[in-house]
């Protein structure tokens, strides 16, 4: 374990910060390389892919629920040196694990037809999702439990492990997808199948590589199988803090899945468009979602372990930081917004599509960001309903004015946008005055005069 409850907050938060943002760098580098050789197939199957990939937001829902329970009860119990705590919660968060990774299998398979068909822009969209989607769903069931591992690992304050893996994985992943996908040295290609299989064979060898980690490194969280047997009790308390943050994925589900909805008339090259920039919209915002991630379980410690005065630096910190880092993506965006989709696609109409998406979407880059770290003090003071109550509140504003807009005859897809970065400023402004309210109730009111800094502190700072 790493104690985050002394020395420089800002060295802590960049500590996490670093290697979060390289394991997600590589595994958002794990779906580009899947999209990179899906495109050689054609729009259709780029469509297909993008439409039945939406699917992971909901399965994130769930693996969030999972991962930010385990991760912040662990984090308040590091805090407060409580080892048989953790290791009673991350035992039963296993449990969970496998629970959710048969309810995703069984639903996945029954319910895929009747996904693609509702959100295909035609036959053949709706045919290459499906595919796709019956070869990734096994990797979807395994990522609970890598969720499940990961998550104890951060709430220590431990994430290099994780971060091998992950590196390990996607490498792993850039070899086998030209060989299933386009059949790269076999000349059997599988295409969109095989970008399902190669990330299921990943996810896979991620699962056993994380479990030798446990079993023969870790010593602060372990597996004991006197703690295996189901306590319904523990899964109360995992689930109380996780399941608002999976709500938002949930949300994030049905947000998607609207913009498919509303866009399908325009045609596959829309949803093409659409599909390529919001992934490398999620590229994007991996500096923001990195220091987010390293925020909870540093404020958690601090949380559990009674210096409520540290917590809220740990906020002050990481929002500045991450508000700077998400202006300058945001003008990255406004120049040049093309070349990041030209990359996956020489279709002029997709590469159209995506640019305007970038362009116009990059203007609630710092609201986003704000959400996404005063989602992170919400978990470390392990209340996280209200982190919710902003997002319902962003998802209605959006869902209703989206529905009215697809029905009128003058609709383009800039209006889409548009609503969607004025509802993101929304749901900053509320999130951030629920969490003021949040801070004060369980923290207590800010001293009057700010403690002088510590020689290390204000290194840490500069």
């Amino acid at each position: 374990m790493h104690d985050m409850t002394e020395g420089p907050i800002s060295g802590h938060i960049m500590r996490m910060a670093v290697p979060i943002a390289v394991g997600m760098v590589f595994q958002t580098l794990y779906y580009l390389v899947d999209l990179y050789f899906v495109a050689l197939l054609g729009d259709t199957a780029i469509a297909g892919v993008s439409a039945a990939g939406n699917l992971q937001f909901l399965v994130m829902a769930i693996t969030q629920a999972l991962g930010v329970g385990t991760m912040a009860i662990i984090a308040q119990a590091s805090g407060r040196k409580d080892r048989d705590d953790a290791n009673l919660i991350f035992n039963q968060s296993l449990v969970l694990a496998a629970l959710f990774a048969a309810v995703t299998l069984v639903g996945g398979y029954g319910l895929a037809s009747a996904y693609m068909g509702t959100l295909g822009a035609d036959a053949e969209t709706v045919t290459a999702g499906m595919t796709y989607l019956y070869w990734f769903l096994p990797g979807l069931g395994l990522q609970f439990a890598l969720i499940s591992m990961g998550s104890a690992l951060r709430g220590t304050g431990i994430v290099n492990p994780t971060i091998i893996v992950q590196v390990l994985t996607v490498i792993l992943n850039a070899i086998l997808s030209p060989i299933m996908i386009a059949g790269w040295g076999t000349g059997r290609p599988f295409g969109v199948a095989g970008a399902g299989m190669s990330t299921t064979i990943s996810v896979a060898v991620a699962v056993v590589l994380m479990t030798i980690y446990f079993k023969r490194l870790e010593r602060y969280v372990v597996f004991d199988a006197s703690m295996v047997r189901p306590r319904v009790s523990a899964w109360k308390r995992i689930l109380a803090v996780g399941l608002p943050p999976g709500g938002e994925f949930a949300l994030m589900f049905v947000y998607m899945a609207i913009i498919y909805w509303a866009i399908r008339g325009f045609g596959p090259e829309a949803q093409a468009g659409f599909g390529v920039g919001s992934r490398v919209m999620q590229a994007i915002f991996l500096p923001a979602m990195a220091i987010a991630f390293a925020t909870a379980p540093v404020a958690g410690q601090n949380v559990g372990a009674g210096k409520p005065d540290r917590a809220r630096e740990t906020f002050r910190t990481a929002v500045v930081t991450l508000s700077a880092i998400m202006i300058l993506l945001t003008l990255m965006c406004q120049v040049r917004p093309g070349i990041f989709i030209a990359f996956f696609t020489d279709d002029q109409a997709v590469i159209a599509a995506g640019a305007e998406f970038l362009q116009i979407i990059s203007w609630n880059f710092v609201a986003v960001g704000i959400v996404f770290t005063c989602s992170g003090m919400f978990q470390a003071m392990g209340n996280t309903v209200p982190a919710l109550a902003a997002s319902v509140t962003r998802h209605v504003t959006f869902a209703i004015p989206a529905f009215w807009l697809s029905g009128q005859s003058w609709f383009e897809l800039r209006h889409l946008w548009y609503a969607s970065v004025a509802t993101a400023t929304i749901q900053a402004a509320v999130i951030w005055w629920m969490l003021s309210i949040e801070m004060k109730r369980k923290l207590g009111n800010e001293p009057s005069v700010m403690p002088t800094p510590s020689p290390a502190e204000t290194v840490g700072r500069s």
